[in-house]
């Protein structure tokens, strides 16, 4: 059995002419520079490789839910779309609400919290990044800031 394609012609020994199809090709015409919304997708991680030190964003805390039944369920969204940063990722059950605070949001973020705050799946990010105790040292420090 040959391992040729069944689109190429016969080898005689010589260079294949084998190309492949136009109708093929994987990727359509790609910015070559990112746009802001992509840039605002990445990971912390990544930009500071890719844009070098991203020291001079301001410290944030980022709340991340799932939908959930209930009559909270359009308030918590209304109050994280009023957030410096809300995104939605995912589809279906891997869909999660991304709501990014800043110190002078304060308020606003105590009270998303309080509506999606006994959610098992809520995570509390800080500067995007999930670190130790968010919820019980993190968020009661960020509400000192609350006047």
């Amino acid at each position: 059995m040959s391992s040729q394609p069944a689109d190429t012609p016969p080898n005689d020994g010589g260079v294949s002419e084998y190309r492949p199809s136009d109708r093929f090709w994987p990727y359509v015409d790609v910015a070559e520079e990112p746009s802001d919304e992509e840039l605002a997708l990445l990971d912390p991680d990544l930009r500071e490789i890719l844009l070098g030190d991203t020291s001079a964003r301001p410290f944030s805390v980022t709340i991340v839910f799932p939908p959930f039944d209930g009559p909270d369920y359009d308030r918590a969204v209304e109050a994280a779309q009023a957030s410096t940063g809300y995104r939605v990722t995912g589809l279906g059950s891997a869909m999660r609400h991304r709501a990014r605070f800043l110190p002078n949001e304060a308020l606003r973020l105590r009270t998303l919290f309080e509506l999606v705050g006994p959610l098992d799946a809520c995570e509390v990010l800080v500067d995007d990044r999930p670190v130790p105790y968010a919820r019980e040292l993190w968020l009661p420090l960020f509400w000192f800031l609350i006047r």
